[in-house]
């Protein structure tokens, strides 16, 4: 004979409407990282194209070829979103790569432009020539990831 009370009814919505923001955050950045999708896809398939000319260079280290140089413009970059890899040119023949997960909320960067690497969740943008935060709302620099320029591939060092 449980008899429903004020205390109970209360507790029931506080829990649902707790249940329902819970779920509304679960999904927080997705639609943003799918919207890159046609920018990403072509980011996934230059990997591919690079691993198959590097291997018909006879180079050992094709799986981790990323691109070809002339594929990185100077003063820009390229995302990869498989590899979560940005890498950029910053300066002629200068190469770096840094990891392309945001630090504000760990949503994926998806574009290179007038010299910051940007993030489409909530602004961050971070300078393309050492990861550092350019605008926030991201407080720490990117990651910085180890590259090498083997002959006109960039690979993973």
């Amino acid at each position: 004979m449980t008899e429903t009370t004020r205390r109970t009814v209360i507790l029931s919505a506080g829990g649902a409407g707790m249940a329902a923001v819970l779920t509304a955050c679960a999904g927080y950045g997705e639609p943003a990282a799918g919207g890159g999708d046609a920018s990403s896809t072509a980011s996934s398939q230059a990997p591919e194209a690079a691993e198959t000319s590097a291997g018909a260079d006879g180079g050992g280290s094709a799986a981790e070829a990323l691109a070809k140089t002339a594929d990185i413009p100077e003063g820009g970059g390229k995302v990869f979103k498989d590899q979560k890899i940005v890498v950029v040119q910053p300066a002629a023949g200068e190469f770096k790569a840094f990891s392309s997960v945001c630090t504000h909320q760990g949503c994926d960067v998806d574009k290179i432009a007038d010299g910051t690497i940007d993030c489409p969740c909530h602004g961050s943008k971070f300078k393309i020539t050492d990861g550092s935060v350019a605008t926030g709302p991201a407080t720490e620099p990117l990651e910085e990831k180890a590259i090498k320029v083997d002959g006109d591939s960039i690979v993973l060092a």
